[in-house]
């Protein structure tokens, strides 16, 4: 099922995709609130983006330099090709230390290799401690949202949700005695656990530690109570220096949540007296965008997810409608380049308006690169055959001025004199939830004529 029929799925419940769009629109209000009262922002942005442009033309050197220091550091450093050989090295470590029940905390890259499944299939417990990541761990579907997974979730299903599993209140929605539930219930498993797994904000290349952003701090509670730690990251989370944690520490937030910072930002360095500190290094298709001229600088993103929160397509279509890890505008031009016949749709859920480009925090192109997948996806023969035809077509007409007069004069023609109806028809995609425009009498050329232009 493409990104057109499950978002139309979503759309068909009207109050749940106005709640979904207002919801999103709010965080987007919150961000533009909050970096109008930096003066600096636009120069946050310009430095963000040139420091990961830098790092991406150097990123051999800063991935070995940061490998040296971690292992000065005495930390154990693991490289992964492809998401099968980092769940295999993650289950490796656990299994290496007899441990059966692990907490994890947000992390996106364990989604992409889809870890969870894998440890459970091996006889592992993994819980997902960070409230909306629990959420839908216990609805058993994958995120919507990068930083707001449960977005798509009303608050009453969520006490539904715990009504039926953590033996809550029936009917309770109140979010603070859900919250205070679900704390409780996480309790017991930050006692028991064994290991915790973390994902990776940014990785400093000059002291070889990495950084985590969140808001909950069950990330910290897990790595601090667990005697092994594993941090899960893709390549691209390396920077420099120490001292520009302070650019993206600041451009992260703001563009995320509208907050200033995040209420936690954890280094982790070295391990702990008894314990061990793991990182897991993954590529899985990343050193082959790298080499992609168009398309390389995607690896820029810092997963922010202000690009999901201004798109009108996603804000209305919901995130599963995408099928893929990255929803939204980001993740329509990460998806073609790991299975480009199957997500040959993406690039095309977009209007193209640009908002992507305007609110990311490193100034990634992702209006042009969504043109250009789109480019890439029609000499690749994956338009489909009717859309194929049809820009075959349209392509005769406006590079022909005779055929163009022609059929655009009988098209308002049969826009004014011909039944509504008779336009909306399975080609006609366009009018399917639309009404069609009124035609004008003439068009541009005839009145400039008229008028004596």
């Amino acid at each position: 099922m493409n990104h057109a029929k499950k978002a139309e799925i979503f759309i068909a419940n009207t109050e749940r995709t106005d709640w979904h769009d207002q919801a999103l629109w709010f965080i987007r209000s919150k961000r533009d609130i909050a970096i109008n009262k930096v003066a600096e922002w636009e120069q946050l942005r310009d430095i963000a983006s040139q420091i990961k442009a830098h790092v991406l033309g150097n990123l051999d050197n800063y991935l070995l330099e940061f490998e040296k220091n971690a292992l000065a550091n005495g930390v154990h450093i693991h490289w992964a090709e492809d998401g099968e050989a980092h769940n295999k090295i993650v289950h490796g470590i656990l299994k290496k230390h007899k441990i059966t029940k692990v907490v994890k905390s947000k992390s996106m890259l364990t989604e992409e290799c889809h870890l969870n499944p894998y440890l459970e299939s091996n006889g592992i417990e993994v819980m997902d401690t960070d409230l909306g990541e629990r959420i839908i761990q216990m609805r058993n579907e994958p995120p919507s949202h990068i930083v707001l997974p449960a977005i798509h979730i009303k608050k009453e299903e969520v006490g539904e949700l715990f009504h039926e599993q953590l033996n809550t209140e029936k009917g309770n929605a109140d979010p603070d005695y859900l919250t205070n539930a679900a704390r409780l219930h996480l309790r017991e498993k930050f006692l028991v656990c064994e290991g915790a797994i973390t994902g990776v904000n940014f990785a400093v290349a000059e002291t070889g530690e990495v950084v985590v952003c969140t808001n909950e701090g069950n990330a910290d509670m897990g790595t601090h109570i667990a005697p092994i730690q594993i941090h899960c990251m893709g390549l691209e989370k390396i920077i420099p220096k120490r001292e520009h944690l302070g650019v993206f520490t600041r451009v992260l937030a703001r563009s995320a949540t509208g907050q200033a910072i995040t209420v936690y930002t954890s280094h982790h360095k070295k391990p702990k007296p008894t314990g061990e500190m793991h990182i897991v290094i993954v590529d899985n298709g990343r050193s082959e965008k790298l080499a992609q001229k168009d398309f390389y600088s995607s690896l820029k993103c810092i997963r922010c997810g202000a690009c999901m929160n201004t798109c009108p397509i996603y804000r209305r279509s919901g995130g599963h409608s995408y099928q893929f890890t990255i929803p939204g505008p980001i993740g329509s031009i990460l998806a073609p380049n790991t299975d480009l016949k199957k997500h040959s749709d993406l690039p095309f859920a977009s209007t193209l308006c640009g908002s992507c480009e305007d609110v990311c925090p490193v100034k990634i192109d992702i209006a042009h690169q969504l043109y250009k997948w789109r480019q890439v996806i029609g000499k690749e023969g994956h338009l489909g055959k009717m859309k194929e035809k049809s820009m075959k077509i349209t392509a005769s007409i406006l590079k022909n001025e005779k055929k163009f007069k022609f059929y655009t004069k009988m098209m308002r023609f049969s826009l004014r004199k011909l039944p509504k109806s008779m336009f909306n028809i399975s080609p006609n995609k366009w009018a399917k939830n639309r009404a069609m425009p009124p035609a004008a009498k003439e068009s541009f050329r005839e009145w400039v004529k008229k008028s004596g232009g």
